[in-house]
């Protein structure tokens, strides 16, 4: 997946505990592009057809098994060509020894190289998932993120209709918070979108006559959670009398945010409408429909009228 995004070498190296062997400068200024690795066992062997040069090269046992198989001077000439195509970094897993041919190649070339003491097929998956969800597609949107019953309700709405005020009665009802004001929305695979909250930003809410909260120090560790999947969005407006609200919720709705569509809700605010209890609903009956069950099929099925299985999906335009 294209991404404009970078990661330092330095995080890497922080984040899954690597040995540095060889680094030409400081790793804090080494960027990685790509989310993909490669294993260059085709590429030593001569084959250089699709080789892409922005990925991560990881050395496993096959790699450095046929590695020592060869000659030092055939050894010498593969990885030279390998590092002259000035690869972002190479990782050698298992904790093996590392051939003086790549030692050398690399620092011709200017090419670092680091070592884990894990198995190559766990590593790979690891750093692929972390690579994903760090360089992933990402958009910041004004609005709320909280977690009910399992589900990530993303909630929009005008400045002052009442989301920071929802949220924080989800958290005393014993849900969780992941951003106010503003949430950044990341494309983490091609089904899943994950919303997390700016670091400087992050556990705070702002109240409307209160000021600003620290959700996490008022109501403990429990209220709040670094990052969750957006499950649905819930858009509340203010009570439209002439507009006709959906009482059925026969139509599927939903929203296109970084390609993907998500459930959406649109839900009428005004006094005595218990906001809180709304979106515990409508977090548990998504979950329902998730697992293919559909309150108003069933009651329309019960009182013997037809059901449109295949009812159209509206999209909602919400500026995404």
């Amino acid at each position: 997946m294209a991404s404009n995004f970078t990661v330092s070498l330095a995080r890497l190296i922080k984040e899954f505990s690597l040995e540095s062997i060889y680094l030409p400068q400081d790793p804090a200024e080494i960027m990685i592009s790509s989310s993909e690795v490669n294993r260059p066992g085709l590429l030593i062997t001569g084959f250089k057809n699709y080789f892409d040069p922005d990925r991560i090269q990881i050395i496993g046992k096959m790699e450095n098994a046929y590695l020592n198989d060869l000659s030092p001077e055939v050894r010498m000439e593969r990885l030279d060509a390998m590092c002259a195509m000035k690869i972002p970094a190479v990782i050698v897993t298992r904790g093996m020894d590392i051939v003086p041919e790549l030692i050398a190649a690399a620092e011709e070339h200017q090419v670092p190289i680091v070592r884990t003491q894990e198995s190559t097929s766990s590593f790979m998956a690891t750093i692929i998932s972390f690579l994903n969800v760090e360089l992933a597609p990402r958009i910041t949107r004004h609005g709320v993120l909280v977690e009910a019953y399992g589900e990530g309700i993303l909630i929009l709405g005008d400045s002052g209709v009442g989301k920071s005020e929802t949220a924080i009665e989800l958290v005393k009802r014993g849900h969780r918070l992941i951003a106010d004001d503003a949430v950044e929305i990341r494309r983490v695979s091609n089904r899943t979108l994950v919303g997390t909250s700016p670091d400087n930003i992050r556990h705070f809410l702002e109240l409307r006559g209160i000021g600003i909260i620290n959700a996490r120090r008022l109501f403990g560790m429990g209220s709040v959670k670094m990052t969750e999947k957006i499950d649905m969005i819930v858009k509340l407006e203010h009570w439209d009398p002439a507009k006709v609200y959906d009482r059925m919720g026969m139509e599927n709705e939903y929203t296109t945010i970084l390609g993907l569509k998500v459930p959406s809700l649109t839900i009428p605010v005004k006094p005595g409408r218990n906001l809180a209890i709304i979106l515990e609903v409508a977090a548990m009956n998504n979950r329902q429909k998730k697992m293919g069950y559909n309150a108003a099929q069933e009651l329309l099925a019960n009182l013997g009228m037809p059901v449109d299985q295949d009812k159209p999906e509206v999209e909602k335009d919400w500026n995404f």
